[in-house]
């Protein structure tokens, strides 16, 4: 049973702030962008997108036909500083969100230079663009819950925690984080600029194809009738639907926008303690709602990743009055139900919308 609470809209957004404001929103091509993009279309934003193409095949992008809803669609690389601020200059945005990454932990072991140029860089050739570019109010930079110094404790991080990494993605995070501070102090502060940034958790939803992410792997082991490996089955890690973060980057963005220095800072987005599971309890509860599903435990050596990761989001809760909609089990079956409706041949654009409007209506699940 659900706790009734007041609507989303009611209870932390404008519904009419949204109304014809010029976003540009990089990393519009990957999931999480995707699913934003149907988002702030549906809210009457007028989208102005800046990404490489969509990083897989298929993709949430082209699946739910993400292009028809923007303003304007650029396929560019984040680290081409020219072209980015050109681009931004022609958008004339209001605000700006920055979803742009390279934002898989494993690939970074693999192409570490890449990482750190999109990652870090790429942050900081938007945020100079940013300040060069007239009109821009407020800014959320959308980093990750791994940016944290990870010191393997049970407690979760809150935002005054040191930042660090291990791992190359991470790291690159954590500079991200670094970059942003630098840049809100020495030169947005000043022009009257919002810089804000966001940590999400393990972001999980439809439409999501990316390598070496459990619920993906899990999928199209499940699609190609394989048996699932497992690398970490004890890992635990801060599971929610992408749509939980995506709510609270929405509401940062309005108050920095209408209520400024308050709000420019970092910001954890987590879901509550008890959707923080292992691995191992994710399959097993994919498993039992697809009888089909097998998994094995892979025995190799790996990278090294976190073993135990939890965001404090009590501020969010606070200040800006966000609180996880969806918990664990529903944020799992509204997975396997996008999933499902894809491999039905459904409208996925429309499927998409009408999960975010049950997402913004529904009670708060207990």
């Amino acid at each position: 049973m659900g706790i009734r609470q007041r609507p989303l809209e009611s209870m932390v957004m404008n519904s009419n702030f949204w109304q014809d404001k010029r976003v540009f929103l990089t990393g519009h091509t990957g999931f999480k962008g995707g699913w934003l993009s149907l988002w702030l279309a549906d809210l009457g934003a007028e989208v102005h997108g800046y990404a490489l193409t969509p990083p897989t095949e298929p993709n949430f992008f082209t699946v739910a036909g993400v292009q028809a809803r923007l303003a304007s669609h650029t396929l560019a690389d984040i680290r081409d500083f020219d072209t980015l601020s050109r681009a931004l200059q022609a958008a004339q945005p209001n605000i700006v969100l920055h979803l742009a990454a390279q934002p898989l932990v494993r690939h970074s072991y693999v192409e570490p230079l890449e990482t750190y140029a999109i990652n870090v860089m790429g942050t900081v050739h938007l945020l100079e663009a940013v300040r060069r570019t007239p009109g821009v109010q407020s800014v959320v930079n959308v980093t990750t819950d791994k940016c944290y110094e990870n010191r393997e404790w049970v407690w979760p991080y809150r935002e005054n925690e040191a930042m660090g990494g291990s791992d190359p993605y991470s790291s690159s995070k954590a500079c991200s984080e670094l970059a942003t501070a630098a840049y809100r102090t020495s030169f947005l502060d000043a022009a009257g600029i919002h810089l804000a940034s966001a940590r999400a958790g393990n972001v999980i939803g439809g439409g999501d194809w990316a390598a070496d992410r459990l619920i993906p792997d899990f999928l199209r082991a499940l699609d190609g009738k394989r048996m699932l490996s497992i690398r970490s089955p004890k890992a635990t890690r801060p599971w929610q639907h992408v749509l939980e973060p995506l709510a609270g980057y929405l509401l940062l963005a309005e108050k920095l926008h209408e209520e400024g220095a308050e709000y420019a800072e970092g910001w954890n987005f987590g879901p509550d303690d008890n959707d923080a599971k292992p691995v191992d309890w994710i399959v097993e509860t994919l498993c039992r709602q697809t009888p089909d599903a097998r998994w094995q435990c892979d025995s190799s050596t790996q990278p090294h990743e976190a073993n135990s990761l939890k965001l404090d989001s009590s501020k969010a809760k606070a200040k800006l009055g966000w609180t996880p909609r969806w918990n664990l089990e529903t944020a799992l079956a509204r997975t396997l139900e996008w999933h499902q409706a894809w491999r039905d041949g459904e409208d996925m654009g429309r499927y998409s919308r009408d999960q975010i409007s049950a997402y913004v209506t529904t009670a708060t699940d207990a």
